[in-house]
């Protein structure tokens, strides 16, 4: 058994994972063990407390509801990166987006949506594929809504602040096109330039809860989130998604998330890309 600072039983592990589960639809796995200890540790340290048994009564305490947003923040991964699963933006700008420039030409309107935006590299990188592909098309209206459950990674998004290492592989141009390199303490920093933040609106959304949103969309990028929903709750929210799409939208997920036995409103047509039919 592994000396720890704090004791951390299983019963401890089954209670603060049902809270989890309850909240954000997450299916714990019996191997996130050592991380639930690892990230919620600093909690119990934090609020001076002896041991888990404390902390789960602290949860269950009424008052504690601001404690129960520190533990979904501290337990839910946010693993991403710009331009992660690149064949996905190869395709929004050779296909999606010459398709809506046809069938949007009305109303010369474009709405996207990143579920699950995490730390805002995805729709950074949606709003960087869409700034270029319309650049004879600026009397174009383009919004991308991006949300997440974590308060704290949308802060990060926010700001649009990363450090230049997280870059690599990005090419130079769109680099120097794109984003600002900071200076003296802050050299080792880029900023998203405003052009790019200023289409993005951020905003906290919980997946499990009765969420709407004001538009119908166009593009939904909800890639690796469904992964860690039970069956149940995954037929739920790509019927909830088929809903909001406008009919032909297109749902994008991620590399090891497939839709097969889930729905029959969407058909496949690319590599983890779907179309709504109904």
């Amino acid at each position: 058994m592994q000396n720890r600072e704090f004791s951390f039983s299983r019963k401890n592990f089954d209670f603060l994972r049902k809270i989890s589960n309850e909240n954000t639809g997450i299916v714990v796995s019996d191997d996130k063990f050592d991380m639930f200890y690892s990230r919620l540790s600093r909690r119990v340290r934090r609020l001076g407390l002896s041991n888990f048994d404390e902390y789960c009564d602290f949860i269950e305490q009424s008052g504690a509801k601001g404690e129960l947003t520190e533990l979904i923040n501290s337990v839910t991964t946010n693993l991403t990166s710009f331009f992660r699963e690149q064949h996905h933006f190869d395709y929004l700008k050779m296909t999606v987006i010459p398709e809506l420039l046809v069938k949007n030409r009305a109303d010369k309107e474009m709405s996207v949506w990143s579920s699950g935006c995490s730390t805002g590299e995805e729709p950074y990188s949606l709003a960087i594929t869409l700034l270029d592909s319309l650049r004879d098309n600026l009397n174009w209206s383009v919004r991308i809504d991006a949300t997440d459950v974590d308060s704290n990674v949308l802060a990060t998004a926010e700001s649009g602040v990363y450090l230049y290492d997280h870059l690599n592989g990005m090419s130079k141009q769109c680099l120097r096109t794109w984003f600002q390199r900071g200076m003296g303490s802050n050299a080792d920093k880029v900023r998203v330039k405003s052009i790019v933040r200023s289409m993005i609106d951020f905003h906290e959304l919980n997946l499990v809860g009765n969420w709407s949103v004001s538009d119908k969309k166009d593009v939904i990028f909800c890639r690796n989130v469904i992964i860690y929903f039970d069956k149940k709750f995954k037929k739920r929210l790509v019927d909830k998604y088929a809903d909001v799409l406008k009919v032909g939208g297109y749902l994008f997920i991620g590399h090891s998330e497939s839709l097969f036995n889930i729905t029959d409103r969407f058909e496949l047509i690319g590599k983890t890309i779907y179309r709504k039919v109904k």
